[in-house]
């Protein structure tokens, strides 16, 4: 019996001594940072804070002190869509993020507590002041990045009334004013670092929305016309240096055929001479020739002739005639 008991009291003893030193035990992973707490206060931390390096196992008193464990990443907020007014009174969505950290964690959880705390904080100070930057600038600075050309083609499709808006500053660096304007109070009142700031989204209200669309519409339409307008002047330049090349080139032919022709003429007028040369009975042929040619293209049945008995014209018809006895 003495032996029995005496084995319960050892095992209780152990079972004592294992859960006072587990309890005694914690382990500080490298991507937190740990205050110990004693009832409910602060007596030991922030252990592996943002710029030290302390992660791995630590101790405390068991069952009297606790661990509160703190993020030491970066950490996101999101913020919610909100309507906000421009400097030029034009109503836009605006949805926005940024990436935060705790850099003082005693500070940190005197004034937020957790991280849903310094999520609330986050949302009034950040929404506030993305109203007042977007607020103080004109709508083409919330939307616009960067300065780029809006004319079209090398010549220049639009004029100078349509071409976009110039502006000065630019949707980031809105951002990075509102980064700048939050960034010291978050960290000296709530010891929150803000590492970026990022319009997420921009969208126009539904007023603003179809006014823009109708502008696009319009301007789509005078680009359009513009382009029409270019094309029946190039049309008409096209067709007429191609008529001109039609007449150059029928000019030319035309020359050309003259060309040949004075050319051929030339030569059969050589020949001819060449045949009146050669001897009678062949300039006899060569009149015998023109003149049958000549009836053939003159007299038709309906052609009358009067002409007398020594005409030239009548020689050979007299010579066909047959003799009258």
């Amino acid at each position: 019996m003495i032996k029995q008991f005496s084995s319960v009291i050892v095992g209780v003893l152990i079972f004592i001594v294992a859960l006072t030193f587990f309890s005694s035990v914690y382990i500080v992973d490298e991507t937190k940072q740990v205050f110990v707490m004693q009832f409910n206060k602060i007596v030991k931390g922030p252990i592996n804070g943002p710029d030290k390096d302390e992660a791995g196992l630590k101790f405390r008193i068991p069952f009297i002190q606790n661990v509160l464990e703190f993020e030491k990443r970066y950490l996101e907020w999101d913020g919610d869509p909100n309507q906000v007014t421009t400097k030029d009174k034009l109503f836009i969505f605006i949805d926005t993020y940024a990436r935060w950290r705790i850099v003082d964690a005693m500070l940190f959880y005197k004034k937020v507590q957790n991280e849903a705390g310094a999520q609330a904080r986050l949302d009034d100070i950040l929404d506030g002041e993305v109203r007042i930057v977007v607020a103080a600038n004109d709508l083409v600075e919330v939307i616009r990045s960067r300065q780029r050309e809006a004319a079209v083609g090398e010549a220049g499709v639009l004029d100078d009334e349509s071409r976009l808006k110039p502006f000065t500053k630019g949707r980031s660096a809105l951002a990075q004013q509102v980064l700048d304007n939050a960034g010291p109070n978050l960290k000296e009142e709530f010891g929150i670092e803000l590492l970026d700031f990022r319009f997420k989204r921009i969208n126009y209200s539904e007023e603003v929305r179809q006014k823009i669309f109708e502008r696009m519409i319009s301007e789509r339409a005078r680009i359009a016309s513009k382009f029409r307008s270019e094309g029946i002047g190039e049309a008409a330049k096209i067709e007429g240096a191609q008529e001109r090349e039609l007449k150059r080139i029928a000019s030319e032919a035309y020359l050309k055929q003259q060309q040949i022709k004075g050319k051929a003429d030339a030569k059969a007028v050589d020949i001819y001479a060449e045949a009146f040369n050669q001897s009678d009975e062949a300039r006899e042929f060569y009149e015998f020739l023109k003149t049958m040619e000549t009836y053939k293209n003159t007299l038709t049945t309906n052609v009358t002739l009067i002409l007398s008995t020594d005409s030239d014209f009548l020689k050979y018809l007299k010579r066909s005639a047959p003799d009258k006895e």
